[in-house]
């Protein structure tokens, strides 16, 4: 047995966890849909000699899968590989693939989760039946957690079993997972690999605006939907200050050392917008940003309505979340209630034994490569882990084609990925935890 057995079967898995329809709508009220996902791979682990443990959490139907592989020093803190087993919705209409299928074809494995992130549920599955089989003792303990509920928050999932089953996490001090560890070519065949090093925090907010009901012909000074429209124009006209975080700046600078092209510190927005695709994500970790998502009022033509509702979602810079909630009181307004749900920034530092691992495990599979931190614009499950003391890179392996828009797959039409890249990954992932 080797790493070509965890290889050969890859591919597989990945497609039959995309077969298995895990949409997450948000809706707390709405059955769980992790379960059977969470009992393939409770099956799969079991198959070679695992003991997992299952758990549903909190709500019906919503599964999640622990086992611990015991390493070579016990006394070592162990490391958490965990990865989220829901997705969000898709529309069958708008895929070229049913988003379900997990059909194979013209080099990729097509179906939402196919980034995020049943390649890398399926990359962690493949190696650690590989390790089982083998009797590979890692160094240390590894804990590998498959998880419902990221695409909300987590509260079903991560959170709740950190709240909840917090032994089953003993002794992890470091973790990986998803949004990092992708390649992005820079120059001539020339690739960074991304680790992420820092996320954002999240504020998802509902807002309300109260007015006068009345009849829709005749006039009306106290109109809940125009106020909400006013402080919704107001936010969407906004732009918050921009702030170079440390992951940011060395990641910026380390793309200027690769493509010669020269960083300028009091210019960032430059250097960002030579990144291509990459753009979006990294020029929403310049500065705060608040979307609008949702917007909800009225029920009939001729009616005025007293309510007007919206949602908003959030995203602060880590040390901005006390400035980022006054800004938003002050652009919305006293006439705007404001409730939220909100999740903490990441962030920890580009450095250690672990980081250079994953460079060593990189580098051996690609050479010529370089690892670069970078801050994610969106969330993962650390936030939830990093109550427990957990320190979080995000590392999910892919050597990507060059001209793949990597970052708008994730949520996005037609998600997939490539056979090749799930491969590489799979022997990057195996390199990286019998050294780490």
């Amino acid at each position: 047995m080797s790493v070509e057995t965890a290889v050969a079967e890859v591919v597989t898995l990945a497609s039959e966890l995309i077969a298995i329809d895990t949409t997450n709508t948000g809706d707390p009220a709405a059955p769980g849909t992790e379960r059977a996902a969470a009992e393939y791979v409770a099956a799969k682990l079991s198959e070679v000699g695992y003991e997992p443990v299952y758990v549903e959490s909190g709500a019906p139907g919503r599964g999640n899968v622990i086992a611990r592989l015991p390493g070579a020093d016990p006394a070592r803190g162990a490391l958490l590989i965990h990865g989220h087993l829901d997705v969000v919705p898709a529309d069958p209409a708008e895929w070229s693939v049913h988003p379900f299928s997990g059909e194979v074809r013209d080099g990729y494995v097509w179906g939402r989760g196919a980034v995020d992130m049943k390649d890398m549920v399926a990359m962690t599955l493949a190696v650690a039946r590989s390790f089982k089989r083998d009797g590979v003792v890692p160094p240390r303990d590894l804990i590998f957690a498959f998880l419902a509920d990221e695409e909300a928050g987590g509260f079903y999932g991560a959170r709740w079993l950190v709240d909840n089953r917090p032994e089953l996490f003993e002794g992890a001090t470091e973790a990986i997972s998803e949004v990092g560890g992708f390649s992005v070519t820079l120059a001539d065949d020339v690739r960074a690999y991304l680790v992420e090093t820092a996320e954002k925090g999240v504020m998802w907010l509902r807002l309300t605006a109260r007015g006068t009901a009345g009849h829709g012909s005749m006039l009306h000074e106290d109109n809940a939907v125009a106020k909400l429209a006013a402080a919704i124009t107001r936010l969407e006209q906004h732009r918050f200050p921009l702030v170079l975080t440390d992951p940011v700046r060395e990641l910026l600078t380390g793309v200027a050392e690769v493509t010669g092209v020269p960083f300028d510190p009091d210019d960032p927005e430059a250097a960002v917008a030579r990144l291509g695709n990459l753009s979006r994500m990294i020029g929403a970790t310049l500065r705060d940003t608040a979307n609008v998502t949702m917007f909800e009022a009225g029920y009939k033509a001729n009616v005025v309505p007293s309510v007007a509702r919206a949602t908003v979602d959030g995203r602060m810079l880590p040390g901005r979340e006390k400035e980022f909630e006054a800004e938003l009181a002050e652009i919305l307004g006293p006439e705007i209630i404001r409730e939220w749900d909100s999740l903490p920034p990441v962030r920890t530092t580009f450095d250690g034994a672990l980081v250079e691992a994953m460079a060593t495990a990189v580098t051996a599979e690609d050479p010529g490569a370089r690892l670069l931190p970078y801050m994610l614009s969106a969330g993962t499950d650390a936030k939830s882990f990093q109550r427990l003391g957990v320190r979080h890179f995000g590392f999910s392996p892919l050597k990507l084609p060059p001209d793949l828009d990597f970052t708008a797959l994730f949520h996005g039409v037609d998600e997939r990925v490539p056979v090749e890249a799930l491969e590489f990954g799979t022997r990057v992932l195996d390199r990286f935890l019998r050294a780490c």
